[in-house]
């Protein structure tokens, strides 16, 4: 990938396939494994904190993303299911570092999404679920702002 630093290479938020070759239900169709990053990486095209290299790789779904033309599953699809630096802007790394890397995004994500369901993975690929979790991202972005300077 172009124009990524080392520590950048070393670094991976998530990736879906992490999650569907470990403790995955094996009813689930893997695509459910995609969805909780697919949720985070459409909250960050609307708050555009995306990479130059993310924008040149994915403009067309990004436009398509926020016409609600392809949901947050196929969004993180077409990237293999992996969350990195490489497709965030310094601030949307600055804010992933602190928020998604240490948990937090994850536990919000099972508090917001995951009262009825068993586990993570049963959560619905529905505007309205990330709808939810937009705004919990989007208070935890306000925060991090105000803690951050």
């Amino acid at each position: 990938m172009k124009n990524q630093t080392n520590s950048q290479a070393a670094t991976v938020y998530d990736q879906a396939k992490e999650h569907f070759l470990g403790k995955f239900p094996s009813e689930l169709p893997i695509e459910q494994a995609y969805l909780h990053i697919g949720i985070y990486i459409g909250w960050m095209i609307e708050n555009h904190l995306y990479s130059e290299f993310f924008l040149d790789e994915s403009e067309i779904q990004m436009f398509r993303f926020q016409n609600r033309q392809i949901s947050c599953t196929v969004l993180s699809e077409i990237w293999d299911g992996h969350l990195g630096p490489d497709m965030f802007n310094k601030e949307g790394n600055d804010f992933s570092e602190d928020y998604y890397l240490i948990g937090d995004y994850v536990d919000d994500y099972i508090a917001t999404l995951c009262k009825s369901y068993p586990t993570m993975y049963h959560v619905e690929d529905s505007w309205e679920n990330y709808d939810l979790m937009k705004k919990k991202i989007d208070e935890r972005f306000q925060e991090w702002k105000k803690n951050n300077g």
